[in-house]
């Protein structure tokens, strides 16, 4: 019995540690794939309505997993509280008119947007 017990105690820490190697390389993967752009280059998407803005104070990276992972429960609270949320007609030209640089980075269909911060 006490083998059983340390085997399946030993696969669930390999699992975890799968776990956790998994995240630390979605991480990694988002970070490179995010960059600085100037929101006239991001019309076409806005256009298509697949640009979502993130709030500053929200985390850009934990978003997009929570997308990639296809949490809804997560995704809702967020869209509740204005963490993520839709980019209003008036936002997107007062960032054309000044030409915004945002952080962004592709989860298709989307692009997530972030304002730089000053």
């Amino acid at each position: 019995m006490a083998d059983q017990n340390t085997s399946q105690q030993q696969t669930l820490e390999q699992q975890t540690l799968e776990q956790q190697t998994e995240e630390q390389e979605l991480i990694a993967r988002l970070n490179s794939e995010t960059a600085k752009i100037a929101w006239h280059d991001l019309q076409t998407h806005y256009a298509a309505g697949n640009v979502l803005g993130i709030a500053a104070a929200a985390d850009l990276i934990k978003v997009a997993i929570a997308l990639n992972r296809d949490d809804a429960a997560q995704i809702k609270q967020w869209l509740a509280d204005s963490s993520l949320f839709e980019i209003s007609d008036q936002q997107a030209t007062d960032w054309y008119e000044s030409n915004q640089q945002l952080w962004a980075l592709v989860l298709p269909p989307f692009v997530l947007v972030q304002q730089v911060a000053d």
